[in-house]
């Protein structure tokens, strides 16, 4: 897939106008300018951006609960995927409230500066995840940060009663769902990544530790 045909595939699976695909683009410049001094992300990545990190995170906007009222991203890092779903919600869901958690200061400094340059508003802290409490977050989202199983413990103090999960997966996802069962009771609905070939959009609903 072209860095071009990712962007399309944005416009499409989100169905946005040319305003959000600017502000994404505004985004992407500025992962550019910083990613030398603070790295970001991989510099191996910086070339597929739109498909590696972008589309990779846009896909999970379609299997958010239009009941959706707070979303919260934890080990956000550069904003992938918390920042893109924010910047979309702008347009589509401006009622939407996202907080992104993410340790590391530097790449809050970088959240916070695209923030500012596109006028989004979102909170932003810089906390270790473990620390985060009180939240009631309707949906909680994570891209390549942890196993399930530690997610949804980092989940417990976040996640409302009857809140969901959705995290971009690789494939050890079968291999971490069966682990995490051990632990948890949870509803599990897969649907296959449209960035990497054995990659999977993983939503846990039902989710309640096991007795």
């Amino acid at each position: 897939m072209s860095e071009k045909q990712a962007k399309e595939r944005i416009e499409q699976l989100c169905g946005v106008s040319r305003e959000t695909m600017d502000r994404l683009q505004t985004y992407a410049d500025l992962l550019e300018k910083w990613n030398p001094s603070i790295n970001l992300v991989s510099k191996t990545t910086l070339s597929e951006k739109w498909q590696r990190h972008f589309l990779d995170s846009a896909q999970v906007w379609p299997h958010i609960p239009s009941d959706t009222k707070k979303l919260v991203d934890i080990g956000s890092g550069a904003g992938f995927a918390g920042l893109v779903l924010a910047i979309i919600a702008m347009e589509k869901r401006p009622n939407l409230s996202i907080t992104l958690i993410e340790s590391d200061a530097r790449k809050c400094a970088f959240m916070r500066n695209t923030a500012r340059a596109v006028g989004l508003d979102v909170e932003i802290q810089t906390k270790r995840i473990e620390s985060a409490e009180n939240l009631s977050a309707d949906v909680l989202t994570a891209r390549a940060l942890a196993t399930v199983s530690l997610l949804l413990s980092y989940g417990e103090n976040i996640l409302a009663p009857q809140g969901c999960c959705l995290f971009l997966k690789g494939q050890g996802c079968a291999i971490e769902v069966a682990e995490a069962r051990e632990s948890w009771d949870f509803t599990t609905e897969e649907t296959n990544s449209i960035t990497h070939p054995l990659g999977k959009v993983l939503k846990l609903t039902g989710i309640s530790r096991v007795s």
